[in-house]
């Protein structure tokens, strides 16, 4: 257990090297057991996540060795098709491991997932589309007991654009008899990173991060060395640390292009923005007007992961703005932090409306989720005193020692172990 203990009022200026991508990482590293090769995964995050997947593979009798932020998986030892249950429970994500164990063994037994607590994520439309290839699906008492002599290609239609079931379908069907259809396929781009991945293994996958996902299945997948895509969701946070501060900052080695919708949203509030080809800068020396209306949406559209973050700004900007969160329906539990520190936020169902004040004040809150915890150290960084944050875990989930990050750009923030 630590804290963040924060000063707040102090300018965020500087450049910050963005980490690789947690929602990218995590598949990829599913996806090495597909392969008794060795598979080296570079740029891969230093994350409580990370460390939690890699204790899945070492569970399931992988090699796994790490050096800095490279991560070399051996899966020639694999002895087990089963997660540990505590580890399911711990991290949402742990569901994608479902198809890729399939896809080695024919044979997979989990528990029912985890992760924040930001409201419910069903997993039928994993199992739906599984079925749909040919695996027997049980679920009994919390658990999945999935078999499959034979998967066979399948035209799948998601009902919702899913990452979780685009990425599942993928890993099933890579080496599955046949072709594989998936529409209305989830676009984000870490979807493409994973067919990226997968088609160094040697996979063929056409048409990931667009609509209509093509999979041809191929007979085996190889060993191979990958670099992992940035974290556009950890870039705009540290966009959004130099605006609400007032300050000058730059995020490096991203992909612009992966950050229009939030970039388009600042630059609406007055921000003034620089886009280069890997490098996003913004200037927050003027207060910045509201935003009349945000909707989170699956991608391209405004990313539900930084909708926490984002309200931490919109509550210190000029003007009242409205946000709707249509992707998860308790993924405003850093609101009543948010008011603690003197926010004016009123929550009426998937509806937030925030009044901008003049100014937030310091105060000890708690993180109750990843992105909200993040929420609470940007608004610790430009609140009026000293701001202590809890419940730090969530935040080490996603983001690479932030209190570190943030100081070599000016900010006063440190880590508090608490021993009990």
């Amino acid at each position: 257990m630590s804290r963040f203990e924060i000063t707040g009022k102090t300018p965020i200026r500087g450049e910050i090297s963005v980490q690789g991508a947690k929602n990218a990482v995590l598949p990829i590293l599913a996806a090495t057991i597909m392969t008794e090769d060795a598979c080296v995964i570079e740029n891969c995050p230093d994350l409580r996540d990370v460390d939690k997947t890699v204790l899945v593979l070492k569970g399931l009798g992988c090699d796994v060795r790490r050096s800095g932020h490279t991560v070399t998986v051996l899966g020639d030892g694999l002895c087990d098709c089963e997660v540990c249950e505590t580890l399911m429970r711990q991290m949402r994500s742990s569901i994608i491991f479902l198809g890729a164990i399939l896809t080695r063994c024919k044979n997979a037994v989990l528990s029912m997932p985890g992760g924040c607590p930001i409201g419910q994520r069903p997993i039928d439309l994993h199992l739906k589309a599984l079925r749909r290839l040919g695996v027997d699906v049980r679920e009994e008492h919390g658990f999945m007991y999935c078999r499959a002599d034979k998967i066979t290609g399948a035209d799948i239609h998601l009902d919702f654009p899913s990452v979780g079931a685009t990425e599942n379908i993928m890993l099933a069907s890579v080496t599955a008899e046949g072709v594989t259809t998936v529409s209305n396929a989830a676009r984000e781009p870490e979807i493409a990173d994973l067919a990226r991945f997968l088609n160094s293994m040697g996979a063929r996958i056409e048409g990931a991060g667009e609509s209509v996902i093509r999979i041809e299945g191929v007979k085996k997948l190889h060993g191979t060395r990958y670099r992992v895509m940035p974290d556009r969701i950890v870039a705009a946070t540290y966009l959004i640390a130099g605006a609400i501060t007032g300050g000058d900052m730059t995020v490096c080695d991203v992909e612009p292009g992966n950050m229009k919708a939030v970039c388009d949203a600042l630059a609406f509030m007055g921000a003034p923005l620089k886009v280069g080809n890997d490098s996003v800068h913004i200037s927050g020396r003027n207060r910045l007007k509201a935003v009349d209306f945000i909707r989170t949406m699956p991608y391209p559209g405004f990313p539900t992961d930084i909708q926490s973050p984002f309200m931490s700004l919109l509550a210190v900007a000029d003007g009242t703005s409205i946000v709707v969160e249509n992707i998860f329906e308790n993924r405003y539990r850093h609101v009543d932090e948010l008011v603690r520190m003197g926010a004016d936020i009123k929550v009426s169902g998937k509806t937030a409306v925030i009044k901008g004040v003049k100014e937030l004040y310091g105060a000890t809150v708690r993180a109750r989720e990843l992105r909200g915890g993040a929420a609470l150290v940007l608004a610790g960084l430009c609140a009026d005193g000293e701001t202590t944050v809890e419940n730090t875990e969530y935040i080490d989930r996603g983001y690479e020692r932030m209190e570190d990050c943030l100081s070599l750009c000016g900010a006063r923030i440190r880590r508090v172990d608490q021993r009990r």
